[in-house]
């Protein structure tokens, strides 16, 4: 998928976050990558990561230092959705859509204090 198809994708899934969320939203760029630079886990790939401080855990006294990223990995994302798109027979642009529209709200919710376990269930 090109680049600008991609980042198109992204800009609809966060203008699809929920209202009572996005007025909370502060200091967070999302960006799109080709790949990490390394996968945390063998085998598994990373789709996508937050990188900052959690709402959760700001306070009055951090310093600064720039926004908090949210970094989204095209090419992972477009792998998984292809294997996913293989074994349910769907149309391989509609699976990317979701996943991209999933891997977002996942670091958002990172961004907002949730961890791993927290996000299985949602």
């Amino acid at each position: 998928m090109r680049r600008e198809d991609f980042v198109e994708l992204v800009g609809a899934a966060l203008d699809a976050l929920p209202q009572k969320f996005r007025k909370h939203i502060q200091n967070v760029a999302v960006v799109v990558e080709e790949v990490p630079a390394e996968e945390k886990a063998p085998g598994q790939l990373l789709m996508g990561i937050f990188q900052g401080t959690p709402r959760t855990q700001e306070s009055f006294f951090n310093v600064p230092g720039g926004p908090n990223r949210i970094v989204l990995y095209q090419k992972n994302i477009e792998a998984h959705a292809r294997a996913v798109a293989a074994k349910d027979g769907r149309a391989m642009d509609e699976v990317i859509g979701e996943e991209v529209r999933l891997t977002v709200l996942h670091e958002f919710g990172h961004y907002f204090g949730l961890d791993e376990k927290a996000l299985e269930g949602l």
